[in-house]
């Protein structure tokens, strides 16, 4: 097996703590979350939810991306440009220069933001007709690659909530496997009426801000987000400089519920395995958990007890969700870029909102931003359908 580390070049992001990589590296460091109650009316949502919105319009977006009106782009479309533009920009990439060039983007809600909100006038509305073929999820892959002159391999991933972090592991596979030079990486989600009813629905959707891993968690916030990262091939990398690297991966699947994760934590502790073997690692070197702590009550004693499986002695650990809420399958690229920046700045990002331990474990996250040495980063992204993921980065 061929455990060379993969080395990432380049980062991009936009969410509800930042419409850039700076932005959020800020938020971060000062402790500022995004979570308000969602400013948009729409007459699908019949109250109002706590989410992570990002406070820039679609027509700003369109504006500021120079994209033609005319042209339907959904709003995980235009979240995703911008985020990929400046993973791309970051990283000094030249898609014309002969590399073989890929990119693997990452989505559940596709473009059903714009769908549900046209449906009962697409007969109608001429102008809105155009938004129709918008909603299958590879769309969105597609324009974004079209517009970045990728054209070697584009494909779509979408398993949920772990769908960035096999976007991620994908990417690096096909470097290893010498198919990809390099590739662009991560996923995009907007909010959508569909995606906060239907939490709603399986009432695990909280009235309050999300308390990742707290006793008292009443369930998530959803929020809105893009973001990637650019691998990158030894042969590709050349003299560039190196933000860190994917040094190992693991995908499993526990198969034990449609939406509820197993009670002792079988796919995400043989996700972590996995990922620790590829990376040639033991879990006593792990500085630092970025969790996927979702805030509900299944998903957080699930991973609790996959954690109390994998290590000993657990390591400073946090959910950074209560920062921007869960963005579903953008959830894994959203943080392995936080991962990468706790790597850059040496510091555990605050489990925001912890009060009172989980009952069925001593677990307490770190509850305040820690300043200590990090060299590794293990990030976990679970999905519904048990669809587990965990990614490793390391500090260059």
């Amino acid at each position: 097996m061929n455990k060379q580390p993969i080395a990432i070049t380049g980062m991009g992001i936009i969410s509800a703590i930042g419409n850039n990589l700076a932005e959020n590296e800020t938020s971060l460091l000062e402790n500022r979350h995004g979570i308000k109650k969602y400013s948009v009316k729409d007459p699908l949502i019949h109250e109002e939810k706590w989410v992570g919105e990002i406070l820039i319009s679609n027509e700003e977006l369109y504006s500021e991306l120079n994209l033609n009106p005319k042209q339907a782009f959904t709003r995980s479309t235009l979240i995703g440009l911008k985020a990929a533009k400046e993973a791309v920009l970051s990283a000094g990439i030249n898609v014309n220069d002969g590399l073989k060039t890929g990119f693997i983007s990452a989505t559940t809600v596709g473009g059903m933001d714009a769908t549900e909100k046209y449906y009962f006038d697409f007969k109608e509305s001429e102008a809105n007709r155009k938004f129709i073929p918008t909603q299958n999820c590879g769309v969105h892959a597609e324009q974004i690659a079209e517009i970045l002159g990728i054209k070697d391999y584009v494909t779509t991933i979408s398993t949920a909530c772990s769908s960035a972090a096999n976007a991620i592991m994908l990417g690096a596979r096909m470097i290893k496997a010498g198919i990809l030079d390099r590739v662009i990486v991560g996923g995009t989600d907007s909010l959508s009426a569909f995606t906060i009813n239907g939490f709603s629905s399986l009432m695990i959707y909280s009235d309050e801000h999300c308390q990742p891993f707290d006793e008292e968690r009443k369930g998530l916030n959803l929020g809105e987000a893009a973001a990637y990262i650019v691998l990158e091939s030894e042969k590709s990398v050349g003299n560039k400089k190196v933000l860190g690297f994917l040094a190992g991966y693991g995908n499993a699947n526990d198969a034990f519920h449609q939406t509820a994760s197993s009670d002792d934590g079988e796919g995400a502790y043989l996700a972590m395995k996995t990922a620790l073997e590829i990376a040639d690692l033991k879990p006593e070197v792990i500085d630092y958990v970025n969790a996927h702590g979702t805030a509900t009550p299944n998903n957080d004693f699930s991973e609790g007890k996959s954690l109390s499986r994998i290590f000993e002695r657990i390591p400073d650990f946090s959910s950074t969700k209560a920062f921007t809420g869960h963005t579903l399958a953008a959830a894994g690229a959203v943080e392995a870029v936080f991962s990468l920046l706790a790597l850059k700045n040496q510091k555990v990002f605050a489990n925001l909102n912890w009060k009172t331990p989980m009952k069925e474990f001593d677990l307490k996250p770190q509850t305040e931003i820690k300043s200590k040495e990090i060299h590794t980063v293990l990030s976990n992204s679970l999905g519904f359908g048990g669809n587990c993921s965990c990614l490793i980065f390391q500090k260059v």
